[in-house]
């Protein structure tokens, strides 16, 4: 949820984003008040279900957990599949490890931005 705020937010111009999960909750209210204060928007934002893609078709899926890689992987089909695996901030009980990982989301989506752009225009 936290990468569909950025990429919506950043590169909306330029990709249709959608965030799955492998077992949706309620956002975490850590989560939502981090990117809020760091200037991203943050309405209708929900966790939502692998199936909600339905037969949405996915040039590019990224995975950011082992866990979610080992869940969904293999019957995921994308043209190309990421995987960069990010802690859970949820684990880290404090404000600062969302921050942290917002920082991270952000500074990786930029590096997969440029590149895609180097690669096709």
């Amino acid at each position: 949820m936290m990468a569909e705020a950025i990429a919506c937010q950043k590169y909306n111009d330029r990709f249709n984003v959608f965030s799955v999960g492998t077992a949706p909750t309620e956002p975490d209210e850590r989560a939502i008040n981090a990117l809020q204060q760091h200037g991203f928007k943050t309405e209708g934002l929900s966790s939502k279900s692998f199936a909600a893609l339905g037969n949405t078709e996915i040039d590019y899926a990224i995975i950011l957990c082992d866990k979610a890689k080992q869940e969904c992987a293999q019957g995921l089909t994308a043209t190309h599949i990421l995987s960069w695996d990010f802690p859970d901030p949820k684990a880290g009980k404090t404000i600062k490890a969302f921050d942290t990982t917002i920082h991270e989301l952000a500074d990786r989506l930029k590096m997969f931005v440029l590149l895609y752009d180097k690669e096709f225009n």
